[in-house]
Order: C-alpha cells, then sequence, then structure tokens
C-alpha cells in the first residue's frame, strides 16, 4: 500500500482534507491500515511541492478517521495496456 497523508479535518460536506506525501489520481479508492474502503480522490488542491487531498469519505462516522493515515488501495492501480495494433 502506498501512503497518500495524514487526514487533517473533515469538512461539512464529508469530504476530507489530507496533506499529501504523494500524489494520487482523482477517483483513485483510498483505505485505512486495515484495508478498509474510506471513500474516493475527489481533488487534489495546491501547488506540487505542498499538495492537498481531498477525499470523498464513505465511512459511517468521518469523524474517526481524522489524525489517521490514508493509503491508496492496491486494486485501485491503473494498470497500462498494450496499446491497439493497427
Amino acid at each position: 500500500m502506498r501512503r497518500v497523508g495524514r487526514v487533517l479535518h473533515i469538512g461539512p460536506s464529508k469530504k476530507a482534507l489530507l496533506k499529501a506525501e504523494r500524489i494520487p489520481r482523482i477517483g483513485e479508492t483510498v483505505v485505512d491500515e486495515k484495508n478498509r474502503v474510506v471513500g474516493t480522490v475527489f481533488d487534489v488542491l495546491g501547488p506540487t511541492i505542498s499538495s492537498y487531498v481531498e477525499v470523498d469519505v464513505r465511512a459511517r462516522d468521518p469523524q474517526s478517521i481524522v489524525g489517521s493515515f490514508l493509503y491508496l488501495s492496491s486494486s485501485s492501480r491503473h494498470k497500462t495496456g498494450s496499446k491497439r495494433q493497427k
């Protein structure tokens, strides 16, 4: 699992704001340390050097993940396929 960052806070629309250690792609699945799905990447904010990631949280109690690290799901990695041949 690749660590995305630590959850700083949860916004009023149930979106978590993370201080990014690694910049994920929008739409990738995010999990906690026990490999439970937390949500999906909604947006990436700020410059490349100091980015923040916004995650659309699906958990029942979003406040419970504040302060914890979130990771990219290994199943959400984009697989590179071969190009179509003409």
